[in-house]
């Protein structure tokens, strides 16, 4: 590990980042229009965020760094694909991993794995994926932060786990074993007649200041315990390319299916190319 990374992995392990991280949660919400304009044209010069796609692109139409980060885009510019047996990106980002589940184990990075067991805390949803497969998606500040459905699907669960605050960027997830464990998530649980049983999951990161969902505003870490809803009776359907949530900040998104339902697309690969919402990421088993 270079001299800068380990400095970098240190530096985060002994900074209150859950403070800190409520710190900026109330910077990005002010409304006091110099700071929140401040804040809003200096991410767009240092991320070169593409205002062209928003469907506001006045400035004092944001009310908070907040509302202007997780901006809403212009009807058909993430078009979804629309083929029956196609599997969409849920977000914008960069596909850091993907495969199979090896038994209960996925691939962090290299030379570093995790297990369903410690990413669910849920013994029995862990046993449906066992085998399975799944994608990492990265949302860099410069992306889209809202989250859309691979494919249609009924919310029949979701959990939120309380935990650590650690950037999710290469450096990190490179060299913090289990990072994805120990940061804070929402596991979302769906179901689908093709499929059976999927999973999106919401990975938290240093300086999110919040995940929100279309059916419950801010899970974070002003919560303290593990909350898990089963939704059976009351399950929320949802199509290909529906939103269902937004990160206040650069995070991560993790995609797990159950064994032998999906297979992927030649053309994606890790770290070659971006991917937006909407685009196929994979395809269906015996789905034409």
């Amino acid at each position: 590990m270079k001299i800068k990374d380990k400095i970098k992995i240190i530096t985060q392990k002994v900074l209150p980042k859950k403070f800190l991280s409520n710190v900026i949660a109330g910077i990005a919400e002010t409304k006091i229009k110099l700071v929140k304009n401040l804040l809003i044209k200096s991410a767009i010069s240092i991320f070169k965020i593409n205002m062209d796609e928003a469907l506001t692109r006045d400035l004092s139409k944001y009310k908070t760094f907040n509302d202007f980060f997780t901006r809403q885009l212009k009807n058909g510019v993430r078009p979804i694909d629309e083929r029956a047996n196609s599997i969409c990106s849920p977000a914008d980002g960069v596909i850091t991993e993907y495969g199979q589940i090896q038994s209960s184990q996925l691939i962090q990075a290299k030379k570093i794995k995790y297990t369903l067991d410690h990413l669910l805390n849920h013994s029995e949803m862990a046993s449906r994926y066992q085998n399975g497969d799944f994608f990492t998606i990265y949302l860099s500040p410069k992306d889209y932060h809202r989250v859309h459905m691979p494919m249609d699907g009924k919310l029949i669960s979701h959990q939120f786990i309380p935990g650590e605050l650690f950037s999710v960027d290469h450096t990190s997830v490179s060299n913090i074993p289990s990072l994805f464990c120990r940061n804070e998530r929402l596991i979302c649980e769906f179901f689908s007649e093709k499929v059976g049983h999927f999973s999106v999951i919401f990975v938290g990161a240093f300086l999110v200041s919040g995940i929100d969902t279309v059916w419950k505003r801010e899970h974070n870490f002003e919560t303290k315990t593990h909350q898990r809803v089963e939704l059976e009776g009351h399950s929320l359907q949802f199509k290909k390319g529906q939103e269902i949530g937004r990160f206040r900040y650069g995070s991560t998104v993790i995609l797990l299916f159950q064994k032998n339902k999906i297979s992927r697309v030649k053309k994606v690969s890790k770290y070659a190319s971006s991917v937006k919402v909407g685009n196929r990421i994979s395809t269906i088993v015996n789905e034409t």
